[in-house]
């Protein structure tokens, strides 16, 4: 039994368009996956994150009782809490947590001259409980850029990008690190003046 050449070539271009549209639903599927961990995982993120900002007003209300020089630090945590509260997009957080992460480092870095705020209860507890979450946010962000890292690469490499193009799926931010990740600390390095040598 012989078969038409074109019956053939219809049925070869029905398999080719099955299996692009197999192909095609397998990308999107795991784009969809991808997209929806990340979005989970900022989800936990942003509890935590939300931990930290409650903990804040007792943390500035203890600093505040012992520490009364220190105003102006004390304002400017509860000025970067704020504007972390009232960001809106990922990237307006991400901005205002790395904003409010260094003006804490800034506080604790300045309680140092105050040893009776330092040995406070409460104070300990409440720095115990920050130093707790920023690991948490820490090992969070890092898992969520992972994710990032794979759905952008679906997204941005061939022959995905063919696919993330039709159905509008585009990249995603990082979650930078803040200026205190980055800063490389500062070593005194100032030697003792040597002995005169006796000649």
């Amino acid at each position: 039994m012989t078969h038409d050449p074109l019956t053939i070539a219809f049925f070869g271009l029905l398999a080719a368009l099955a299996l692009g549209l197999l192909w095609t639903g397998s990308v999107y599927n795991k784009l969809v996956r991808l997209r929806n961990r990340a979005d989970a995982l900022w989800a936990d993120i942003d509890i935590q994150l939300k931990r930290r900002h409650d903990l804040i007003p007792n943390l500035v209300a203890v600093v505040s009782g012992y520490a009364t020089h220190e105003r102006g630090t004390l304002d400017d945590v509860t000025l970067a809490r704020n504007q972390a509260m009232a960001a809106t997009t990922t990237a307006e957080q991400t901005q205002a947590e790395n904003v409010l992460t260094g003006a804490l480092g800034r506080l604790f870095a300045n309680v140092e001259r105050y040893p009776d705020l330092k040995a406070e209860a409460s104070f300990q507890r409440l720095q115990d409980e920050l130093a707790q979450l920023e690991k948490v946010i820490s090992m969070s962000r890092q898992a969520y850029n992972l994710t990032v890292q794979a759905y952008n690469n679906m997204v941005d490499t061939l022959p995905n990008a063919y696919v993330a193009w039709l159905t509008s799926f585009k990249d995603r931010p990082y979650l930078t690190a803040t200026e205190s990740d980055r800063a490389v600390p500062e070593v005194d390095m100032q030697m003792p003046s040597a002995p005169a040598l006796r000649g």
